[in-house]
């Protein structure tokens, strides 16, 4: 009997063929990398059964229809064990919408372009830095290795560039839902991030000359409730991805400034959150305080990377479902992603972490993140951490990021499997009616990320 060169699985012997020679070049048909440049779609790379839901389900599963409890056995390959016991067991829901094949609509457009532009001028120094291999600077901007090869290269690019903005301003709102459905917490932040090297949209670029040794400034301070008002701390990253960041506090009722301990990452900033500081992003700690990193799995996966954007309520606020009140779970839209990269690491450099390993999911189209599940330290699946993406543009409806629609992420899920707890997050328009979310801002640095801006933070 012959096989079918493209049969319905030709995909999954071509990725476990890769696996089987340690190999890692994303694309099936052509290489990924190769049909971006060529084309800006991922069409040419993957065979129709990688293109929809429909083609990969056989029709069972289409665009539009819901995963539930009573389909969920058809895609269990394409979810983290997780969600997929939310979903057979807590009432979770997807919505599965068409999968994005313009690699322009995953990301911030500029940081796009200089994706494109930087291509091949990257690699590691000495010391395990990603470096402009012209002169051994710092990055100079877009993902250093959008066609990986390695855990590392993966890893290196999501911990260079988290929301991939030279400066984001999230405007959260956040609740925590107990196992019996309440809501028990209830916070209002800001978040800020601004990088200091690899900017391809503020001036001065690609570096902040006063600032060359920094990789980013980043703080995180609470309006709502009242007793942690104007509760706020500042993460000063080294470029140096050895290094632990500098991470300083300020409590109101202290009235001071004072510097924790910067690696205690495994404990929430304020009662009752399932998020931890090492969680961010899926690379939250220096890159090299975790180690052994391997790449364990590859194939199509189903993830929030389009439709995170509410544009239908006025603060963006989204719906929810599921669990004993209809509160547990964030109303998501997710796709057939055609290809995930599933990067294992541990925790080489901190001794009493409650995690004995993470993995992280990694959307091979340009490299995003897409989803996390942490182990505990007997290996049971313990935490995770999964959320939904998007262009702020739906219809005539937009909000704009300069010349072109704001992408980020909307809405976050973190979930403790053991105790049954769930931190939902969602990207607001403001909080207070003065810190709006958005992009590269030039006063973002003075506004919050200077430990003088600290005591005013959320005290205002």
């Amino acid at each position: 009997m012959r096989i079918m060169r493209y049969d319905g699985g030709y995909s999954r012997r071509k990725f476990l063929a890769d696996a089987s020679r340690g190999a890692l070049a994303t694309g099936v048909l052509m290489p990924l990398s190769q049909a971006i440049a060529q084309h800006g779609d991922i069409s040419k790379a993957y065979p129709d059964e990688l293109l929809s839901i429909e083609g990969y389900t056989k029709g069972r599963i289409k665009t539009g229809d819901e995963i539930t409890a009573a389909n969920v056995e058809l895609v269990k390959d394409l979810i983290e064990p997780i969600r997929y016991e939310q979903i057979l067991k807590q009432g979770r829901r997807l919505r599965v919408v068409k999968t994005t094949t313009d690699i322009m609509r995953t990301s911030p457009w500029e940081y796009l372009e200089a994706t494109l532009r930087n291509a091949g001028k990257a690699k590691f120094d000495a010391r395990g830095n990603v470096v402009n291999a012209a002169d051994g600077k710092p990055w100079i901007g877009g993902n250093p290795f959008p066609d990986p090869k390695t855990a590392e290269e993966l890893f290196a690019a999501q911990t260079l560039s988290w929301g991939r903005h030279d400066g984001s301003f999230y405007a959260i709102k956040i609740k925590n839902v107990g196992a019996d459905g309440k809501v028990g917490f209830e916070y209002e932040c800001g978040w800020a991030e601004l990088s200091a090297v690899s900017r391809v949209s503020m001036e001065p670029k690609p570096y902040w000359p006063e600032h060359l040794d920094k990789l980013r400034y980043q703080s995180v301070f609470f309006t709502k409730p009242g007793v942690y008002r104007g509760t706020s701390f500042l993460n000063i990253w080294d470029y140096d991805q050895s290094t632990f960041p500098v991470l300083y506090g300020y409590v109101p009722e202290f009235r001071r400034i004072r510097q924790f301990p910067t690696n205690q990452r495994f404990e929430p900033l304020v009662p009752g959150l399932t998020l931890f500081l090492s969680d961010v992003w899926g690379a939250g700690d220096p890159m090299y305080t975790w180690g052994n990193y391997k790449i364990v799995h590859r194939g199509p996966f189903l993830g929030g990377v389009s439709g995170g954007w509410n544009a239908d309520h006025p603060n963006w606020e989204h719906k929810t479902h599921g669990g004993p009140k209809d509160l547990s779970f964030w109303n998501t839209d997710v796709e057939l992603v055609p290809e995930i990269v599933v990067v294992e690491a541990e925790p080489t450099k901190f001794p009493r972490a409650p995690v004995s390993k993470k993995r992280v999911w990694f959307d091979a189209r340009n490299q995003t993140f897409a989803g996390m599940t942490t182990y505990d330290r007997n290996g049971l699946p313990y935490r995770s951490f999964d959320g939904c993406y998007g262009l702020y543009e739906s219809g005539e409806k937009k909000v704009m990021d300069g010349k072109h629609p704001y992408w980020s992420w909307g809405h976050l899920t973190c979930s403790d499997i053991q105790t049954g707890t769930i931190t939902r997050l969602e990207q607001v328009k403001a909080i207070e009616g003065v810190h709006p979310s958005g992009a590269n801002d030039p006063r973002m640095y003075d506004r919050y990320l200077t430990q003088a801006a600290l005591t005013g933070l959320g005290s205002s």
